[in-house]
């Protein structure tokens, strides 16, 4: 490269004029206007940020995908021809993966140097069989980083043949853009994508046997970068969603964890790190033991299989023009960008007397980012140059690129950037077919021009200019046996139950904690507040101090001013309202592919609000601060009865809304009964009957049950009455007995009659009116309404142990523990 190099222009075609397949869209953005524009640009931003790949835990901004409103144009003729190199690049692949990880002739050969392969990490072991039995393919899905030089020629800069990552990428971006911008649409004769999509589903249904069971997506969970591509193409393509703990085998097969039980999987679509899929041959923690003996077995297709990341290495490149004149009898069609491999003879010494004219890359690493000397300070590149040296077989360089500009939104209107264009290839089980688009990247100096998808990126669009005479084709042939209608929420993983039950969990703690937050503080505003009242704020305290919203120390602080700014501590301290609020959302990240997308969305965007609202809340200790908590105590309370209104609207009853409920019901029943037995567990409450009525006022008002205890009883306070309808009353929503009938309602839908989880639940209704009778039945209820703090606990154990033995039974699938800790405290705070 020299620096008079021009890079070329992707909207104009060198004599002063844009191409013709970009007029049309040139003549939509002038009629918008640059103002206009800019303002879409904005609202770009926000979609992204609120319910698109941005849109992750509340508060988190670790990644800050972009999309520009100016796509990216590729005309028919020139993806035809694009498609065509691709193709040719991804059949190469799989031929050296057939050889590598079978009889090696090519190292044999010396067409490839074993420090490519036995010094590569991505080379696995146990996926080779020197024999040449394996009767399936590597490669089903590749990718390619592709620039465009100065000559107006496209050349590879990576191939990706591990896991093809960003097709989920670019589809979001079509679909937001058509949404923010429509006007860009009108008058354009674009590829539609989601044909293709039909075409890659069918592949991939039809790679499994007929009795092999159904195909899943195989991720890392929500901790991994790429979850939202691995949501939305579980979606896309109606197939499952799973992760390493929900699989299990059984005789050398493959099967998900559900419910009902297992439930055979045939063909196991990888997004997951190759090196991480099983943890009996591969000392990963994460895998599935044995799922590389399945595969060799022919139990189940992995696609892309675990090792087919070994042909990414960029030292490879330097040899694929001799290798596929070896293997495919034709020369490069899409060639390189041009690389060497630094350890044969004096090649090194060639990249450093011009180092800043090369782009520097580990040679096995195809995820590692690019070194570009010519940005280095004199010190780096010599300390490059000496890692170079030192180890020459470790690297590759390829010629510094200049890459093509496209025209993209500024500041100040239309300004070029430079641009990387990755491409997406499925094999439908014919021939190798193109993404009609493409995921294409705006380069600023601190951007990779290779590597691992970037969190942080600016993105295009990709149109692929429609040919008329083309029409895009599914996979013929391909029957599937009539489906059965299903009603039942058996078919469910386990792990997705479990998150649903915890989901409903933290929802109904984050809404306690709230009710007791807002009792609190309006307690301490009153400018004088009574004897009473002060034991209602100890009583108080001590609750929220049981949940974890108050550290001990804060507790026991004396003095309204030192009790404000213990209060306001909770909504700022880890520990307290932000703990639990963190918990929610996980719990949404994890089920973001179970919820539909407006639900997603509104929850989302309120769990990001509260976040907000929680560390904006003024430092002071002071009644306007303790106003803005006692506000933000009503948003919470607003929120968790949104998300109830939402389960109840857009949930398919059954299921995950079934366990949500569930969840809900068992956290609410416990939080009665330790809740009613701290307010009565007061010092001196045998001898002073003042302290039970504080403690029962107290429990009528945090269960909202004040003006239905008025209306059937006036003024008169007695413990019999109160105790029944927190109690004992099948028809109030906030009482102990309607949760546990409503538990029962929900355990009918997935046990049968008999079974003895619906039969632990009877006792524990039967003991809620046993308490209110013999209260009712006691010569003096005061005193035996003093005396059942000891009851209630045990009360309070025996529904922790129903909500343990659901959680053995379809969550962890392991037998009914043989006796329950019923002298143990419940823990409440586990996950």
């Amino acid at each position: 490269m020299t620096t008079g190099d021009q890079p070329l222009d992707e909207m104009g075609d060198g004599r002063g004029q844009a191409k013709p397949h970009w007029r049309p869209l040139l003549s939509s953005m002038f009629a918008l206007g640059r103002e206009t524009l800019a303002e879409r640009a904005r609202l770009l931003d926000q979609a992204f940020a609120e319910e698109g790949i941005t849109a992750i835990l509340p508060g988190e901004r670790s990644v800050n995908w972009r999309c520009d409103p100016v796509p990216l144009l590729l005309s028919a003729a020139e993806f035809a021809q694009l498609e065509s190199g691709l193709a040719q690049r991804a059949e190469l692949m799989e031929l050296i993966l057939q050889d590598l990880y079978g009889p090696r002739n090519l190292m044999a050969e010396c067409l490839i140097p074993p420090e490519l392969v036995y010094g590569n990490p991505a080379f696995l072991r146990p996926c080779c069989m020197p024999d040449g039995s394996r009767g399936h393919r590597h490669l089903s899905f590749y990718a390619a980083d592709m620039l465009r030089g100065t000559d107006g020629a496209w050349r590879v800069l990576a191939d990706r043949t591990g896991q093809a990552q960003g097709i989920a990428y670019a589809l979001e971006n079509r679909r937001i853009l058509a949404r923010i911008v429509p006007e860009l649409f009108q008058y354009q004769k674009i590829e539609p994508l989601r044909p293709y999509l039909e075409v890659v589903s069918n592949a991939l249904q039809a790679l499994g046997t007929d009795d092999a069971g159904g195909a899943a997506l195989l991720s890392s969970g929500h901790s991994d970068t790429m979850w939202f591509e691995h949501v939305l193409l579980s979606r896309e393509m109606s197939i499952g969603l799973v992760e390493g703990g929900d699989l299990t085998l059984r005789d050398g097969k493959v099967f998900l964890k559900t419910l009902r039980g297992l439930q055979r999987i045939g063909v196991l679509f990888r997004r997951k790190d190759g090196n991480k899929v099983d943890s009996l041959e591969l000392a990963s923690g994460t895998g599935v033991p044995g799922l590389l003996d399945a595969i060799r077995g022919g139990f189940v297709r992995m696609v892309n299989d675990a090792g087919s990341a070994l042909v990414e290495a960029p030292g490879l490149a330097a040899f694929l023009p001799a290798l596929a004149r070896r293997l495919l009898g034709e020369e490069l069609r899409l060639a390189s960008q041009a690389t060497l491999w630094l350890g044969e003879g004096a090649v090194v010494r060639t990249v450093l007397r011009d180092l800043e004219g090369w782009l520097i890359r580990p040679a096995t690493d195809g995820g590692a980012r690019p070194v570009v000397p010519m940005l280095l300070s004199a010190a780096e590149r010599a300390e490059l140059a000496a890692r170079m040296e030192a180890d020459p077989g470790g690297w590759a360089a390829s010629v510094a690129p200049v890459p093509s500009l496209a025209p993209c939104v500024g500041p100040s209107g239309l300004d070029a950037k430079p641009i990387a264009l990755r491409m997406f290839m499925t094999y439908d089980g014919n021939r190798w077919r193109a993404f009609p688009g493409g995921l294409a990247r705006a380069l600023s100096e601190e951007d990779a021009l290779a590597g691992r998808l970037p969190r942080n990126a600016v993105s295009k669009d990709v149109w692929v200019m429609a040919d008329e005479s083309s029409m895009v084709q599914g996979v013929l042939g391909l029957v599937t046996p009539t489906l059965a209608i299903r009603r039942t929420a058996g078919d469910l993983p386990s792990r997705v139950a479990d998150n649903f039950y915890w989901l409903g969990r933290y929802l109904e703690r984050l809404e306690e904690a709230a009710r007791l937050q807002r009792a609190v503080i309006t307690r301490i505003l009153r400018p004088m507040p009574s004897a009473r009242e002060i034991s209602e704020l100890e009583i108080l305290i001590g609750s929220l101090s049981s949940l974890k919203m108050l550290a001990d120390e804060d507790a026991s602080v004396l003095g309204m001013g030192m009790l404000s700014a213990a209060v306001l501590k909770a909504f700022r301290a880890k520990g307290g309202m932000p703990r639990v609020l963190a918990h929610v959302a996980r719990q949404v990240e994890t089920l973001r592919d179970r919820l539909t997308g407006e639900m997603h969305a509104v929850v989302t965007r309120s769990l990001r609000e509260l976040g907000e609202a929680m560390r904006k809340l003024p430092p002071e200790a002071n009644a306007r601060t303790l106003e803005a908590a006692s506000h933000l105590t009503t948003e919470i309370l607003e929120f968790a009865a949104t998300v109830a209104g939402l389960a109840a609207e857009n949930m398919v009853r059954g299921g995950g809304r079934l366990f949500l409920d569930f969840g809900r019901r068992m956290e609410r029943a416990q939080a009665i009964a330790a809740e009613l037995r701290q307010v009565l567990d007061q010092p001196g409450a045998l001898t002073q009957p003042g302290r039970v009525e504080t403690g029962l006022r107290l429990a009528l008002e945090l269960r909202d049950s004040v003006i239905t205890y008025r209306t059937r009883y006036l003024a008169v306070l007695q413990p019999a009455p109160a105790l029944d309808l927190i109690l004992a009353d099948e028809g109030n929503p906030r009482g102990l007995a309607f949760q546990l009938v409503a538990a029962r309602e929900l355990l009918r839908e997935i046990v049968e009659d008999g079974d003895s989880l619906l039969l632990a639940v009877e006792p524990l209704l039967q003991e809620t009116r046993d308490i209110v009778q013999d209260v009712l039945r006691s010569p003096d209820q005061m005193v035996t309404t003093a005396r059942l703090p000891q009851r209630l606990r045990k009360l309070d154990q025996a529904i922790a142990a129903v909500g343990d033995r659901v959680s053995r039974r379809y969550f962890t699938l392991l037998p009914v523990a043989r006796s329950l800790g019923v002298d143990s405290e419940p823990r409440r705070g586990a996950a």
